[in-house]
């Protein structure tokens, strides 16, 4: 059972993280990135000269490790999933640095016994030396074994919403039956995401994608559409998950662009199921 003021107080400890052209490489490569080797503008991400990172690449930087688990939080850590996702980026980021990750719990709300409970922390990364801001992230979880303690109720912020048009770039990417094994390497050690017995008690048939991978597939296909891949161009992201995806799926991604906002919803087509709504990434002047 959630203590609500316990966990809203919850002191998650300080990340630090140093990263190497080798980390911002697999990080590339789990989202598939290279699957075309000879064009120079994904080459970029996978090939050390010139070496890019990919924008996305900033919600796995100095990573708490699943504090729902390691930390003494009273939530059925096995029953949540993610939900929502968001990262701004203060200006593009290195190949390579030393940084520390800050956390906190900026929300929690109690949607009910039946619905769970939506918990919402961000991470501020700054860079080790300097203490100058590289990027923030915001993730909101749904508890779904911790609803109904009593804590506030509150409505959810209405989210971004495409213009109602058909999309102006449609865009089609497999990802590997592997794919979870792979972008498991980057730092989130979840079982759900590789061990059955671990996704059966959560409710699944099988390990699920992580949400954070279908996201960067996500961003890949924006970068390929709107951004020729240009790293620099990419000032926020956000998405709402809202269906499990699976390694091996393919994922298709509608786009639709307004000045400097693109709207996004990735469908898994095998299925016919919308697995992340509701996105919207902002672009640089």
């Amino acid at each position: 059972m959630i203590d609500y003021q316990a966990l809203l107080n919850l002191q998650i400890p300080d990340t630090l993280h140093s990263y190497t052209n080798k980390d911002c490489l697999l990080y590339a490569l789990s989202l598939g990135y290279g699957d075309t080797p000879l064009a120079d503008s994904q080459l970029r991400f996978v090939f050390e000269k010139g070496l890019r990172a990919v924008p996305s690449m900033g919600v796995i930087l100095a990573h708490p490790g699943y504090w729902p688990r390691t930390m003494d939080t009273g939530l059925d850590w096995v029953r949540i999933v993610h939900a929502e996702q968001g990262l701004t980026l203060h200006k593009p980021l290195p190949a390579q640095a030393s940084v520390i990750g800050k956390s906190r719990i900026v929300d929690i709300v109690d949607k009910g016994a039946d619905k769970g409970a939506l918990i919402t922390y961000e991470r501020r990364i700054l860079e080790l030396d300097s203490c100058e801001p590289l990027c923030t992230i915001t993730q909101t979880m749904i508890a779904r074994g911790d609803g109904g303690f009593g804590g506030p109720q509150k409505a959810s912020a209405k989210p971004p919403s495409p213009p109602d048009r058909a999309p102006d770039h449609v865009v089609d990417l497999t990802t590997p039956a592997d794919m979870a094994l792979l972008y498991r390497l980057n730092g989130d050690w979840n079982p759900l995401h590789a061990d059955p017995d671990v996704a059966r008690q959560a409710g699944f048939d099988r390990p699920i994608l992580h949400g954070l991978a279908t996201w960067g597939v996500a961003v890949r296909a924006i970068m390929q559409a709107v951004c020729d891949y240009d790293n620099t161009r990419i000032a926020s992201i956000f998405g709402r998950f809202t269906a499990p995806a699976y390694p091996g799926e393919t994922f298709r991604v509608n786009i639709w662009t307004q000045g400097n906002e693109v709207f996004f919803r990735v469908a898994a087509l095998e299925r016919e199921v919308i697995v992340i709504n509701n996105g919207r990434v902002e672009l640089t002047g």
